[in-house]
């Protein structure tokens, strides 16, 4: 569990195959842990990796490693090539809840419409396909690329839906996300609040009328 507080901004070094032999075989991610404090980082634990949950394989002078499975690589994006990327250990029992609950399992995948400048801070619009669009709403969470971030408008647009978002200049500064472009791919997660409560109307919905 997360909370999609990015902890610091480290940068993947390599991407290795785990399987030579295998056509859809997985990869081993060499990543500079940047200023990330590792003291109580062990092999097993969870690390968010541009808001994926990823198992730590290896511990280094300077990082880490994890495997990243096949299917994974095909739900997400920025974990294919070397690069930078957001970096959030996993949650423990007391410590400060300061975005949301977040659960590192990507939802799917949104592309940035836009990403201007407005005075001190930017304005980011990301269009998810409908059946994301179905948990988005005004003033509620959503994590992009591991970042928890606050709904500012939604706009439902044929096939798609259109969320803006106000980022302020620190978590511009603090994320990978001011590598952003109109036209980048980014990591969805919704807010798994929003989830239980769509599954929650999907059952009623389906539940056969009482006699």
């Amino acid at each position: 569990m997360f909370t999609g507080i990015v902890a610091a901004v480290g940068e993947i070094q390599s991407v290795e195959p785990i399987d030579q032999g295998q056509q859809d075989a997985g990869v081993r991610l060499q990543v500079d842990a940047g200023e990330l404090d590792l003291h109580d980082v062990k092999i097993g634990d969870s690390i968010a990796l541009q808001g994926a949950c990823m198992t730590v394989t290896t511990l280094t002078d300077r990082g880490f490693t994890v495997d990243v499975s096949r299917e994974s690589l095909n739900r997400t994006v920025g974990l294919e090539q070397p690069g930078p990327v957001n970096l959030e250990k996993a949650l423990c029992v007391g410590d400060p809840l300061g975005g949301h609950i977040v659960s590192g399992h990507v939802d799917g995948l949104g592309e940035v419409v836009a990403f201007e400048q407005v005075g001190e801070s930017h304005r980011l619009e990301i269009a998810v396909t409908g059946d994301l669009g179905a948990y988005m709403a005004y003033k509620g969470s959503v994590a992009i690329n591991g970042v928890s971030l606050t709904v500012n408008q939604v706009q439902d647009k044929g096939q798609r839906t259109h969320i803006e978002i106000n980022l302020i200049p620190h978590t511009v500064q603090a994320t990978t996300l001011k590598n952003l472009q109109s036209g980048s791919p980014v990591n969805v997660e919704v807010d798994t609040i929003a989830r239980y409560v769509q599954r929650m109307l999907q059952f009623e919905k389906s539940r056969p009328a009482s006699v």
